[in-house]
């Protein structure tokens, strides 16, 4: 587990060399083929032994690289370049034994160049360049020639039976070993250099990513101080409210003003509803009040949810769609995401039809539950969807804006996600999706 902890760049060199490890074993099944091949099928007398022994300390070399992989040690660049070093060593060993620079598959030099210019910085890949060209110049001179093979005649009434032309009955080795060659070349880049590449787009991927929420949480800290010292600044005026409608409610007593006390009794409720809203914000326990959470079981901490929700909403119809499997599960009743899902569900409410009120809707997978909130109103703008999570709203059209930006921040600091769609029979749908507490195994001890 300790690997997962490690930066995105020793996790990327960790694969390219799990890759390397991969190409490494399709290098020992070629070179055995092709061994097998060239002595017992087409008789050529190569040195056998010597042969064998490179194909096992090739083996051998890529055991102890799959040994290092289970390792904790970080993978440097320098260390990729001295595996795909030695696999060039081993193959110029290879090449010396069986014609060097006239064997057929010379070309196979190019393929830990290609590898090298992919997954490592510009001054290794010259380094690769020199390498493998002062080896292909040796093989030039140096080397053990292959032995000759005499054309051998093809059935000519064979070839006539598909009608194409053939002026020449005879089979050359050397250009079948070209053709060879090429096509297991184009296989191999095909395979391994397209997976590279899809490494580097997967890592760019998630270093847009990760720039992206810096940026969402710059804007977040810069909402958090925002709030914090409009919390300090409306704590005075509240006060005093809260203070003018108690004596307001002493004055006019509920037998003689029963209307005004009413209302009374509605401004001290909102008046209280600021006030705690405020003191979340606050700067000296707004913080500790905001990320602390406890263990719940869901269906209890729906409950509370749609309690809170509905001092809000009185009035709003609500559809209530929960799978029996909630009361299985647990979650970490973080404060918000409560407020998140609120949020939501109050966005839902204010653009919903009032005869149709909303959906809530909960069911759970193996690792997360997944809540959908539907509305039946016009739906969401578009320019809003684009927007949404990314930075606040300034369209207040919908009822959408800083408190969705917020929204999308909690969720995903808690390793959830969230995805607002419109549907075509008309309305929105808001899918959080969080990930549940692992259960626990009733066998295990502490």
């Amino acid at each position: 587990m300790s690997k997962f902890l490690l930066p995105q760049s020793q996790l990327s060199n960790r694969e390219n060399l799990n890759w390397l490890c991969i190409m490494r074993l399709f290098l020992i099944t070629g070179a055995s083929s092709i061994i097998i091949i060239a002595i017992y099928g087409l008789g050529l007398d190569l040195p056998q032994v010597p042969l064998w022994l490179i194909v096992f300390a090739i083996s051998g070399y890529n055991y102890h690289t799959s040994l290092r992989l289970n390792q904790t040690e970080p993978v440097s660049d320098f260390e990729i370049f001295i595996h795909l070093s030695m696999d060039v060593i081993c193959i110029a060993l290879l090449l010396f034994l069986t014609g060097g620079a006239t064997n057929p598959l010379i070309w196979i030099f190019l393929l830990p160049l290609i590898i090298t210019g992919i997954i490592l910085p510009k001054t290794y890949t010259w380094y690769m360049v020199f390498m493998t060209t002062t080896l292909y110049t040796f093989l030039i001179r140096f080397h053990i020639p292959l032995p000759t093979i005499a054309p051998q005649s093809l059935d000519t009434n064979a070839l006539d039976k598909f009608a194409i032309p053939y002026d020449n009955p005879f089979f050359d080795v050397q250009i079948f070993g070209i053709w060879f060659g090429f096509a297991l070349s184009a296989g191999l880049v095909a395979y391994f250099v397209v997976e590279l590449a899809s490494n580097l787009r997967e890592r760019e991927r998630k270093l847009a990513e990760a720039r992206e929420n810096a940026l969402r949480d710059e804007r977040v800290i810069a909402l958090g101080t925002l709030a914090a010292s409009a919390a300090h600044d409306m704590g005075t005026p509240l006060g005093t409210m809260a203070i003018v409608a108690h004596e307001i409610n002493q004055d006019f007593q509920e037998r003689h003003y029963p209307e005004l006390h009413e209302k009374i009794q509605i401004i001290q409720e909102q008046i209280n509803r600021c006030k705690e809203a405020l003191s979340v914000m606050s700067a000296t326990g707004g913080e500790m009040r905001a990320e602390s959470g406890q263990i719940m079981k869901l269906d209890d901490y729906f409950d509370e949810v749609l309690h809170q929700w509905r001092t809000q909403q009185p009035s709003t119809k609500i559809n209530l769609i929960i799978d029996p499997s909630v009361s299985k599960e647990q979650i970490i009743a973080d404060r918000t995401l409560t407020h998140s899902i609120i949020n939501i569900m109050n966005n839902a409410a204010e653009a919903t039809h009032k005869t149709k009120g909303i959906d809530f809707h909960v069911y759970c997978d193996e690792q997360n539950f997944h809540l959908k909130i539907r509305d039946y109103g016009p739906g969401i703008d578009e320019d809003i969807l684009v927007l949404a999570g990314k930075q606040p709203v300034v369209s207040k059209k919908s009822g959408l804006g800083v408190g969705l930006f917020l929204t999308y921040a909690s969720i995903n600091r808690l390793g959830g996600a969230i995805k607002l769609y419109n549907l075509d029979e008309g309305g929105a749908c808001s899918e959080i999706v969080i990930p549940l507490l692992p259960k626990q195994n009733p066998d295990s001890e502490d």
